[in-house]
């Protein structure tokens, strides 16, 4: 089991985008993960601020809730608790397997042990898979030793995405003499569907002076 504090930033990309950055940064590793998405018919979990998968990568698996901050080190910031347990890919793929075909499973672990803690019985028994997706993962250098995540998710019905995630586990304080690219300098992404994220001006200053230096578009 691993516990963490998650802070990070993510932004949609166009393709070309997408495309150019791959290029432009030294990727460190490059991966498929399948991601699995699970929730009440009521949606509790989403409706507490909290989101549950599964992913499974070539050699090993997980399960993770992902919870909001209480105490949260930036008021003004969204922060979210991360719980994961780990999984071997043969569990992994029984449990959304059996998820795919209706039947029932009850979550193990230190994410089982969260779950009963704070839902209901009834929550708990009526968590079903409410969505997947298939995600290429890029992580290459970026700018000033920051670590960027390059992702192409592809989703059941065609649809798919380009985004770029950057992470930062021990985050500062804004401030207006903070580097873009530092991690620091980076605000808090709030993960509900619908939430913004912004930066200083003298940050989307540099941001903009970045990208035409290497021709790279923006919108």
């Amino acid at each position: 089991m691993s516990k963490n504090l998650e802070i990070e930033s993510k932004t949609l990309l166009d393709k070309e985008t997408y495309e150019k950055m791959r290029a432009a940064f030294t990727a460190k590793s490059d991966f498929i993960q399948k991601n699995y998405y699970f929730d009440t018919p009521d949606f509790d979990l989403k409706n507490s601020d909290a989101s549950l998968r599964i992913r499974i990568l070539v050699d090993h698996a997980e399960q993770t809730i992902k919870v909001k901050e209480t105490n949260p080190k930036e008021k003004k910031y969204s922060e979210r608790i991360e719980i994961n347990d780990l999984l071997s890919v043969a569990q992994a793929e029984q449990m959304t397997q059996s998820s795919y075909e209706g039947d029932f499973f009850l979550f193990g672990g230190d994410v089982g042990d969260y779950l009963q803690k704070h839902y209901s019985n009834e929550a708990i028994h009526s968590l079903k898979l409410i969505s997947w997706s298939q995600t290429r993962r890029i992580l290459a250098n970026g700018p000033e030793n920051c670590e960027l995540t390059l992702d192409l998710t592809e989703f059941p019905d065609g649809y798919y995405d380009f985004e770029l995630e950057i992470e930062n586990e021990r985050p500062k304080r804004v401030d207006t003499e903070m580097s873009f690219f530092t991690q620091e300098s980076i605000c808090i992404q709030h993960e509900r569907k619908g939430d913004i994220y912004c930066y200083n001006e003298c940050q989307l200053n540099e941001i903009k002076l970045y990208l035409d230096k290497h021709q790279i578009p923006y919108y």
